[in-house]
């Protein structure tokens, strides 16, 4: 039986050169996606997959998202002095237990695969997750849960390790780490090949690697070796190729769709997409969207 998914690793030392100068002092990840930070949008995700253990990459000039996963005393102090009442529930209920935060340092952006070994001794001898905050997820309407809880399924199905990918248009598929497909059971399949960003034209599949996997502890000792890849930085996706020499892989196939807050079009999309989601705002977003269009 495969050892469940307790803890999962949010690589937050970004710059966030894309958003200057907006994020010049707030870091990118604390950018909201309607009234909540993106990466909450992505905490979110994983609690719901059952994660545990939250581990963050950061870097320099990230307190702030150490300060939000804590308590606020003069805030809540506030709010209480003045009734409100749902206020002070909405902060008690996106705040993690007491010793499931944990922060470690990425001193220097050397790459994906660099971030994700910082966390190493954190994570210790067990599976775990990785979840890149740029990207916030939101399921089709007959799937209620996101994309971490679908990948977390396909794991007690294959065991191993898991990447959900998504379709992208194939003049795009140069900008993305891209599967190529093996047998295929449907909503998940195993993967044959992987390849980081490749030139156009060549890539084995349309589809890309959406920013949430399922990786087993031996990918440590491989990151280890700090072997650069693409843009000269120790990439994720060269690491679980290596590994692949050894251990299965499979896609799963994300019901939904995946915004990359990273990108401006892409931050202004998952405004709208969650606005539009949201009971409460929808109706008169919707009227406003009109006005505009």
């Amino acid at each position: 039986m495969s050892k469940r998914i307790r803890k999962a690793v949010f690589p937050v030392a970004g710059l966030g050169t894309r958003f200057l100068p907006a994020t010049k002092a707030v870091p990118k990840e604390m950018l909201t996606v309607v009234d909540r930070p993106v990466l909450q949008h992505v905490v979110d995700e994983a609690r719901e997959a059952g994660i545990e253990h939250f581990i963050f990459v950061t870097g320099r000039n990230k307190a702030v998202i150490e300060d939000h996963f804590d308590i606020s005393y003069e805030l809540e102090d506030t709010l209480r002095r003045r009734g409100k009442t749902k206020e002070l529930e909405a902060l008690a209920a996106d705040l993690p237990p007491a010793g499931a935060t944990s922060f470690t340092r990425q001193q220097a952006p050397l790459g994906l695969g660099h971030a994700v070994w910082c966390a190493r001794d954190i994570v210790g001898d067990e599976p775990f997750a990785v979840l890149l905050p740029d990207m916030v997820t939101l399921p089709n309407g007959a799937k209620k849960t996101r994309c971490l809880a679908q990948a977390v399924a396909a794991y007690q199905t294959h065991g191993g390790n898991i990447i959900a990918v998504e379709e992208v248009p194939p003049e795009e598929t140069h900008q993305y780490g891209v599967v190529a497909v093996g047998k295929d059971y449907g909503d998940s399949f195993e993967i044959a090949g992987m390849v980081e960003k490749p030139p156009r034209g060549t890539a084995p599949s349309n589809l890309m690697i959406s920013g949430r996997y399922i990786l087993q502890p031996e990918i440590f000792s491989i990151l280890e070796k700090g072997e650069k890849g693409a843009g000269g930085e120790i990439q994720l996706t060269d690491g679980m190729v290596a590994l692949q020499a050894a251990q299965s892989f499979h896609g799963v196939r994300f019901d939904g769709r995946t915004y990359d807050t990273g990108s401006k079009l892409g931050f202004l999309a998952a405004n709208i997409a969650f606005g539009l989601a949201r009971p409460d705002i929808a109706d008169g977003l919707r009227a406003e969207l009109k006005k505009l269009l």
